[in-house]
């Protein structure tokens, strides 16, 4: 079997206060970024979120003007808050832009942030499920006919994504039968940030699980982790992470050494793409990671 080759991307500066954006630092970070040949930086949706953060398709689509190779994802959108329709259309537009530069990935949400939306929680699974099928024929019909549960839609939607069928669908969720949809709907399953190495392990195995019960083959099903970095001072990224998780456990962090040892054990447990999230000081932690820790690995 030929050896993996394990892709590293990192996050764009999303977490900015009001009023305090810099376009001239994040235009100098994506180039950096693709400057040092990162395989692609990621942003999150997080409508509601306990820390300031900028929207991700408005992210990704400065990013696209500001690079030419650097390919751009989302892990992920949740797409349950979204018309599948306008979702659908801003994704190809962006596809388009950017060239095929995108990647993209659906979540399901709570009930609670579906109720926030003035959505039913009501077959909340279906209408997730559904609005994934229903992005791919706006991507891939010439003349959609969608009869769902929830949306049912007759028309074309052009241009298609410039990607061919579609871009890279990726979904995450720790639960069996999240990650059975995954394998169900996606081209890839990616791993939460707030999931230790060793839960990471376990939903990797059964991943394959569900490749192998599904006629699957692995090659053409990617697995990706978030991995929330610090290189140097773990305390910086530590408080941050209690904030949103309850712990920082699920961190790599510390000397180089430190962070050298956690990726390896993040690539043994499965991981082919990995995100690296730093959170704070984004170009310092950028240049640390080209510098100190990718060299070993």
């Amino acid at each position: 079997m030929a050896q993996t080759t394990i892709q590293y991307a990192v996050s764009l500066p999303q977490q900015v206060a009001d009023g305090t954006f810099d376009p001239g630092a994040f235009r100098d970070y994506v180039r950096r970024t693709e400057e040092l040949g990162f395989h692609s930086a990621w942003t999150r949706e997080a409508t509601l979120a306990p820390v300031p953060a900028l929207g991700p398709i408005e992210v990704m689509t400065y990013a696209a003007a500001c690079t030419e190779r650097l390919r751009l994802g989302c892990a992920v959108f949740v797409s349950t808050l979204h018309s599948p329709l306008h979702l659908a259309k801003s994704i190809a537009t962006l596809d388009q832009l950017s060239l095929g530069r995108l990647e993209v990935g659906f979540g399901l949400g709570g009930k609670d942030l579906a109720t926030a939306a003035g959505i039913p929680a009501d077959g909340l699974v279906t209408r997730f499920t559904e609005g994934v099928q229903l992005m791919k024929a706006c991507w891939t019909e010439s003349k959609i006919d969608f009869t769902g549960r929830f949306f049912r839609v007759q028309g074309a939607m052009e241009p298609k994504t410039y990607q061919k069928p579609h871009p890279p669908i990726w979904m995450g969720g720790h639960r069996p039968a999240a990650i059975r949809r995954a394998v169900r709907h996606a081209d890839g399953f990616v791993g939460a940030g707030g999931a230790t190495t060793a839960a990471f392990a376990e939903q990797v195995r059964t991943v394959r699980a569900e490749l192998a019960a599904a006629g699957r083959h692995p090659d053409g099903f990617r697995i990706a982790k978030r991995v929330y970095i610090s290189v140097g001072d773990a305390s910086r990224i530590e408080g941050p992470l209690r904030h949103m998780y309850g712990t920082a456990d699920v961190a790599v962090a510390g000397p180089p050494q430190n962070c050298v040892r956690g990726l390896r054990e993040v690539i043994a447990a499965g991981a082919e793409l990995i995100l690296l999230d730093s959170m704070f000081d984004e170009p310092e932690q950028l240049e640390r990671i080209a510098t100190e820790v990718l060299p070993e690995l």
